[in-house]
């Protein structure tokens, strides 16, 4: 499997209850390899899929650890280090109530600058699925980025997924152009907020129904009530999460989507597939952070 998407580092930082606005709140801090596209190829990895490559792009500040970080979860690396940019960090502010909500402060910095010249045909060699992380849909260069990358898929026969990636940006871009922008898409894996936004309505349940008229497979990430799968404007599946006491919900979105995708490539069927993503989300949100554990 190939994954092209964002490598970023992630500060996360724990804390209890309401920030105190112009003073210290207490927190627990880390610093953490992440990015939603480096991120799902860890969990790719970790769920048994023994060829996973990442085409995504970093500054020279962190390059080296984000080799090593990668390599060290099963994934094959194919960085461009960018002579500009830092690597992108995101700040994780994650209330420690019963949900372990998070918040994103995001400085993209190399990550969406990944561009046409960056990709080779080379990288499908060998490739069974491509999967696109959808913040590469927010800039220009790495939308560009997306249209070759689509288009070599497609002169090979390889299936592609994507996963819209945030909410907050995908009301910048405007639905009209993310649909149009993922026509040649084959699994759509929004989580319930974006699948809700894509389509004007508040049921998850129709919203993934609709969304599968425009995309083949949806499968509609609902966070503790487990994962909705939609095919030909119909629900066909409501798959439950597994339970687990939640400490950070960073990533676990993208430990779904790298999981089912392991499971496809695997010979699941998607209910099955879902199943596996249900169960790599809840290891994710009992952990600190978005990556697997390193032993696989």
């Amino acid at each position: 499997m190939l994954v092209v998407g964002d490598v970023v580092t992630d500060v996360i930082a724990r804390h209890r209850g309401p920030l105190a606005s112009g003073t210290d709140t207490t927190a627990a801090i880390r610093t953490v390899p992440g990015g939603a596209g480096a991120n799902v190829a860890c969990w790719a990895a970790h769920g048994g899929c023994a060829h996973v490559r990442l085409l995504g792009r970093v500054g020279a500040d962190t390059a080296a650890w984000h080799e090593r970080a990668l390599i060290g979860s099963g994934v094959q690396p194919h960085l461009v280090v960018d002579p500009q940019a830092p690597t992108g960090t995101v700040i994780c502010l994650v209330d420690q109530g019963a949900a372990a909500e998070r918040t994103f402060l995001t400085d993209s910095g190399a990550s969406l600058r990944l561009e046409p010249a960056d990709w080779s045909d080379t990288v499908l060699d060998g490739v069974a699925r491509l999967h696109l992380s959808g913040y590469l849909l927010f800039s220009e260069p790495s939308r560009a980025l997306v249209a070759v990358a689509l288009a070599s898929a497609r002169a090979r026969g390889v299936p592609v997924s994507l996963d819209p990636a945030s909410a907050g940006f995908l009301v910048e871009l405007g639905v009209d152009r993310f649909l149009a922008l993922v026509e040649d898409v084959d699994v759509l894996l929004p989580s319930r907020d974006e699948a809700c936004l894509l389509t004007g309505l508040s049921d998850p349940a129709d919203a993934a129904a609709r969304l599968s008229r425009h995309v083949p497979l949806v499968v509609a990430k609902q966070g503790a009530e487990g994962a909705l799968i939609a095919r030909s404007g119909t629900v066909i599946a409501r798959v439950p999460a597994v339970p687990t006491a939640p400490r950070d919900t960073t990533g676990a979105g993208d430990a779904f989507t790298g999981a089912f995708l392991a499971s496809l490539l695997a010979g699941a069927g998607p209910e099955d597939a879902a199943r596996e993503g249900c169960r790599a989300g809840a290891l994710a949100v009992a952990r600190v952070g978005g990556r697997p554990p390193t032993s696989r």
